[in-house]
């Protein structure tokens, strides 16, 4: 089963974070893909440089910044190939962000999605 863990958080806890905190985060990184559970993954650019597109009625629709109006943000992602969901929850508990942020963990689909 696929999973994606979004990494969450305000601007102000990536800052206080600093440099030990993103060498955590490589190490568990490398440990994931060293299990063969991690398949990709990456941080994001800060949510001010974001664009949000929407088209309504045939316009395209672009507005700066972030799509939600929240104080949390996605700021990284990675995509983890994992057994079951128990093993994704251990998996993404050990990432360092857990520490200082939120994260999601949400299976992905494999296919077009079903009407509930």
């Amino acid at each position: 089963m696929r999973y994606l863990l979004l990494l969450c958080g305000d601007e102000s806890a990536a800052a206080a974070a600093g440099p030990e905190m993103a060498r955590r985060c490589h190490a568990w990184a490398a440990e994931a893909e060293r299990r063969g559970v991690r398949q990709a993954g990456t941080g994001l650019r800060p949510p001010a440089e974001a664009k949000t597109i929407r088209v309504r009625d045939g316009e395209v629709l672009l507005t700066d910044g972030p799509f939600a109006e929240t104080k949390e943000q996605v700021g990284g992602y990675n995509i983890l190939e994992c057994a079951d969901r128990s093993t994704a929850v251990e998996v993404a508990s050990r990432h360092p962000w857990a520490e200082v942020g939120t994260l999601e963990l949400r299976e992905i689909l494999d296919g077009p999605p079903t009407a509930s």
